[in-house]
């Protein structure tokens, strides 16, 4: 692996070959996303067109993209934008998905399933196309508005609710917030009482019938889909950081969740802080001083590219080696999925080869590290039986 010292191969080459658990991620996609600008518009994390004079390709995740994805389609590392595209479009969105989900090296792939879905493949297309198994993620704002457009009264939303999320997530491992994108961390953190949720869901659904969208955003209804996965009991999976401009990224800092975190202690149920970045070392503490908080830095390495090793180490800084998991949160081109997985790979191969060159740690250490936030901790705290 080039850049990696001598020294340090042993740490590389099991970095290279170890198995992931890729504990949270999206569907790629279906279908093939079209034209050069249109492929470039899937590595933006925005909406919003790119003004003129700048193009998505042209960034951090664009040049990794070029660098390491290419080979994988038989062309020539750094292969333009549109000869890329258009080698991409030759191939059709099977071949692409099955080339670069294979190549991924993951076990297990754990899906989000509750965002545009039909654009994407669900669990059971990821593990045809990859080889892998696959379980799903039951994403909670998802499933609150599925019982809210089935035309529940405001008085039975909140028992509806609870019926539906036991029933959906009966083989699920875990669920999910997107609480960030839909108000922001800083919540009230107890339970709301069930006055409070007749009357928010009464407006809630009023304004939906009128409107025909049914977009979960009261604080309300957002702090009682929370308690109601308390009370599931399965690991809860919370958006923090950056991510499209739905959120305030001030108001996604995951400290922000200190007091929801602190009230959710004794009942012995895990939270898992995804992606965190820029607030990563914030996350650190956290899974630091609470015994039942982990955090990953998906999304984050991708991103980042050529500067994943910073973001890695930085995550290595404060919270217990046995807090931190392997995402890559890709959703999309599936260039995405083998990305996340390589730069991590790379990463952390090149920061504990440095620990491990410079006798800070010992290399059966930096080994133990690797297999643990490659899949050890996310097969233990989602209770995965060995693939």
């Amino acid at each position: 692996m080039p850049g990696i010292p001598d020294s340090s191969l042993d740490l590389a080459e099991l970095a290279a070959s170890v198995r992931l658990v890729d504990h949270h991620v999206h569907g790629a996609l279906a279908d093939d996303p079209g034209d050069v600008d249109d492929l470039g518009r899937h590595l933006a994390e925005t909406d919003r067109p790119a003004p003129p004079g700048v193009s998505w390709w042209d960034s951090q995740l664009g040049f990794a993209l070029r660098r390491w994805c290419a080979p994988v389609l038989d062309l020539p590392a750094y292969a333009g934008p549109v000869a890329y595209t258009r080698r991409r479009l030759e191939l059709g969105a099977a071949e692409v998905n099955r080339r670069f989900l294979s190549a991924a090296g993951v076990d297990r792939f754990l899906v989000d399933t509750g965002y545009r879905g039909g654009e994407l493949l669900g669990p059971a297309g990821m593990a045809a196309a990859s080889g892998a198994r696959t379980a799903e993620v039951v994403r909670l704002e998802s499933v609150a508005e599925e019982v809210g457009a089935s035309g529940v009264s405001a008085a039975q939303f909140a028992d509806r609710f609870v019926e539906a999320l036991w029933a959906r997530s009966a083989d699920a491992v875990g669920v999910k917030s997107v609480l960030a994108y839909r108000y922001g961390l800083d919540i009230d953190p107890t339970p709301p009482d069930p006055a409070e949720v007749r009357a928010a869901a009464g407006a809630w659904l009023s304004a939906a019938e009128a409107s025909g969208t049914y977009r979960v955003s009261d604080p309300v209804l957002l702090r009682r889909l929370l308690w109601a996965a308390v009370d599931r009991g399965l690991p809860i999976q919370v958006h923090t950081g950056f991510g499209d401009p739905d959120l305030d990224l001030h108001r996604s800092d995951p400290a922000l969740l200190t007091g929801f975190i602190r009230a959710v202690e004794p009942r012995g149920v895990d939270v898992l802080l995804l992606h965190c970045y820029p607030y990563h070392r914030h996350a650190g503490y956290l899974a630091r001083v609470f015994p039942h908080v982990y955090l990953d830095v998906g999304l984050g390495v991708t991103y980042l590219g050529a500067r994943a090793d910073s973001l890695v180490a930085e995550s290595l800084e404060l919270a217990p080696f046995g807090k931190l998991l392997y995402s890559s949160d890709a959703w999309g081109p599936a260039e995405l999925h083998y990305l996340g997985a390589l730069l991590w790979r790379r990463a952390i191969a090149a920061v504990l080869g440095r620990w491990v060159d410079d006798d800070r740690w010992s290399s059966a250490d930096a080994r133990r590290v690797i297999d643990a936030v490659a899949a050890g901790n996310a097969r233990r705290v989602y209770h995965l039986e060995e693939s």
